[in-house]
């Protein structure tokens, strides 16, 4: 932005370098709300003329509907969507008018008020595809609850769990990326408006009005923080990225799913792709491109880390390149949770498959020892002797459940014949009857907990909804006209 005090045109080359409307451009709606906001409360306060605050309002209702319904026109050329929205003001209002819009504003209060409004819109849209695919685990998880599995540690076989409860863990994974991204949501919901460049403005404005009219729950406390912070930025990109090391996880684990060597499950030819070179290919691309999502949500955090460690107060240009790398965050969990989304929507279960890798492995050992402990053995005795009925069924070739009760008994007296039923995949999810644990009885409650929690997400994303429905409708009808 060039004024009075400078007495060469600027270079042509430096514009061109300075420039961020190809990346501030999706901001065009908040950042018209905004400008709506702020003409209210000049004129409420009686800083502009009621003629001009009526033309200006006007104006900025008319863009807000052309940029709802996509026909507002964003030419290049500009130095940031402000000074474009600033320009197609003059252009239609004249620039004795549109002179008017930045009173008492900085361009600094101005974009991080759109860019918060942009991240509240963000984080809305994030939870509610986070909570559709909530939902569809749990549609999955319930369909499931008769299907054992082996549970693996260090990717070998460790013990057998319910492939429902399995699930369930992914659920309460994205539970806590949602609840990180709420409590984030709560520090975004700040307005920085009326901060002016960063020591507030020089006009009586209801800086707590201007809030409400832009949906936000409170007011910034301290105009030098408020325009030179990004916190809020820097916060719920991190939210992203642990959501998408979360996606990752689960994409990688599917892949391993797919593969003939698992062949837990199947997916159909729809979802796959083929090879360019050899013809019985079929590859789980879909996931292994939500798997790479991490790199760039994580990349994201690091990128706002380094920008931000080193800057002075108040404002700064570098604070241009906050919304890059906020987006880019956004926009690979978006995809990443839209794959996991379609991939577990359409996945088959290979029950057979998950049945035959219950087999070998001896996954239920920890039985043996339990079974021993119950009877008075001190666990650290109980492990080795569990450890020598491993290495009996070893040599026989056989699983736990089918060793004879007599190499048992030649272990320790203290084997019955119920031991053959302790130690089958049944009996051994049977006895994790403890909150949390795999037992059927309890994948049930934890089912119904966690379809529970799914109607508190969709509660607060309603509520988000209709506040910002609300506040948009106040301001709409707040504006001089």
């Amino acid at each position: 932005m060039w004024g009075g005090r400078f007495v060469e045109e600027p270079d042509p080359r430096v514009a061109a370098l300075l420039t961020s409307l190809p990346v501030d451009r999706h901001l065009l709606r908040w950042d018209l709300l905004g400008s709506l906001a702020h003409v209210t409360s000049l004129a409420e306060a009686g800083v502009i003329p009621p003629l001009p605050a009526a033309d200006l309002a006007r104006a900025l209702r008319e863009m807000l509907a052309a940029a709802d319904a996509g026909t507002l026109a964003l030419n290049d050329g500009y130095e940031d969507v402000h000074s474009l929205i600033e320009a197609t003001l003059a252009s239609r209002l004249g620039g004795a008018t549109a002179g008017w819009l930045q009173t008492g504003r900085s361009r600094n209060d101005q974009v991080v008020t759109a860019f918060r409004l942009d991240v509240k819109d963000r984080i809305r849209r994030l939870v509610d595809g986070v909570t559709a695919l909530q939902g569809i685990l749990l549609t999955r998880a319930s369909q499931v609850t008769d299907v054992l599995i082996p549970g693996y540690t260090h990717l070998q076989k460790a013990q057998p769990v319910l492939l429902a409860h399995h699930w369930l863990a992914y659920f309460w994974m994205l539970n806590r990326d949602v609840g990180r991204l709420r409590d984030a949501f709560r520090r975004v919901n700040v307005s920085p408006l009326g901060s002016g460049a960063i020591a507030g403005s020089g006009f009586p404005i209801d800086r707590a009005r201007q809030a409400a009219l832009l949906g936000f729950a409170q007011i910034s406390e301290n105009s030098v923080d408020a325009t030179a912070d990004r916190d809020f930025a820097f916060e719920v990109t991190a939210a992203v990225a642990g959501l998408l090391v979360h996606l990752s996880r689960w994409a990688e684990e599917l892949i391993l799913w797919t593969t003939q060597e698992f062949g837990f499950i199947a997916l159909p030819d729809g979802i796959m792709t083929g090879s360019s070179l050899m013809p019985q290919k079929r590859n789980p691309d879909l996931l292994e491109l939500a798997r790479a999502q991490a790199g760039g949500g994580l990349g994201s955090v690091v990128t706002l880390a380094v920008m931000l460690k080193g800057l002075p107060l108040g404002y700064n240009r570098d604070l241009q390149e906050d919304k890059a790398p906020t987006l880019t965050a956004f926009r690979a969990a978006e995809m990443a949770t839209a794959a996991l989304h379609l991939v577990a929507d359409r996945m088959v279960v290979q029950r057979e498959r998950m049945a035959a890798a219950l087999r070998g492995g001896f996954l239920t050992a920890t039985e043996v020892a339990d079974y021993l402990v119950r009877r008075g053995v001190p666990f650290r005795e109980a492990h080795r002797l569990a450890g020598r009925v491993v290495l009996a069924a070893e040599a026989a070739r056989c699983d736990l459940w089918e060793l004879p009760l007599e190499a048992y008994r030649n272990v320790s007296p203290r084997f019955e014949a119920d031991v053959l039923q302790a130690v089958t995949p049944e009996g051994a999810v049977g006895a994790r009857d403890v909150p949390g644990g795999t037992a059927p009885g309890r994948v049930a409650q934890a089912l119904e907990a966690a379809r529970a929690t799914a109607v508190i997400q969709r509660a607060w994303l309603e509520q988000v909804r209709v506040d910002q429905q609300a506040a948009e409708a106040r301001l709409l009808e707040a504006v001089p006209v």
